[in-house]
């Protein structure tokens, strides 16, 4: 086992990918901590790199468990201080270095139920991994980011997802031309939906039991126009109050409880 009690190459490498994607990219790593998204990382057969523990105390029984889980995989032993810098302003026990997967459309699957989410252009890493989080809880079957955009595998958004980053794909496409493209291939007609304050339907009207794209546009400017155009239907959600819109993580929220009550038979 390697012992680090130093800021050498190696730690300056894990510390540089907690605040720089070019780097996180380069490298072909990113770091996650906490009990939960760690073992759904492993239970849902993430590639881990590396896992660093705390040299300075034993092995909870979780830790234990989880390293036996991974026979072979390297391990190190880092100075509790060091430790502490990398989970930010946690106090990890272990921290795991996991190989960034490829931005391939084909991890998403598309059967006969297909419903998938599009974030267009989101400059916050949080609302990213809170719309990864909705996704998941209900019923999506993966996530994509398209545009310039900040990164799924920054750390606040991996946090935000609670783990649901290593349960369902998300994945970073340049525009929305190749997400297009690779809806149009599939066997099973892919309906593309927008959401928009100005949308010809109310969000309860449309028929979401067929196969979805769903689109959430940026947090400040909504969809782009190319989105908006290439969209079948706009729809929107009715909302009353003072309140003149919803940030897009709740609207996506909102828009995703309502297509898994129409498929579950709610809408009956």
């Amino acid at each position: 086992m390697q012992r680090i009690s130093s800021r050498n190459a190696r730690f300056q490498v894990w510390q540089a990918s907690l605040t720089n994607r070019t780097k996180r990219q380069r490298a072909g790593e990113f770091l996650v901590q906490g009990v939960r998204p760690i073992s759904v990382a492993v239970d849902n057969g993430w590639p881990v790199r590396t896992v660093i523990t705390d040299a300075s105390r034993p092995s909870s029984r979780w830790a234990s468990e989880l390293l036996q889980r991974l026979p072979g995989v390297e391990q190190v032993a880092m100075a509790p201080e060091l430790l502490a810098e990398l989970g930010e302003k946690d106090d990890p026990e272990l921290i795991a270095v996991l190989e960034l997967p490829a931005d391939d459309l084909d991890r998403i699957p598309v059967g006969p139920e297909f419903l998938g989410v599009v974030f267009d252009r989101p400059t916050g890493p949080g609302n990213i991994g809170s719309i990864i989080r909705s996704a998941d809880a209900f019923g999506a079957d993966g996530v994509i980011v398209t545009g310039h955009a900040a990164d799924i595998y920054d750390p606040k958004a991996v946090r935000a997802t609670t783990g649901s980053l290593f349960a369902i794909p998300a994945v970073r496409a340049a525009s929305h031309r190749e997400v297009l493209d690779w809806a149009g291939r599939s066997e099973v007609p892919i309906v593309v939906v927008g959401t928009d304050e100005h949308g010809s339907a109310n969000v309860y009207d449309f028929d979401f039991t067929q196969p979805v794209l769903l689109l959430i546009g940026n947090e400040t400017a909504g969809l782009s126009t190319a989105w908006k155009e290439a969209a079948d239907q706009l729809v929107r959600i009715p909302i009353t109050g003072s309140a003149s819109s919803l940030n897009a993580a709740n609207a996506a929220t909102a828009v995703l409880y309502e297509i898994s009550r129409q498929r579950s038979g709610g809408a009956e």
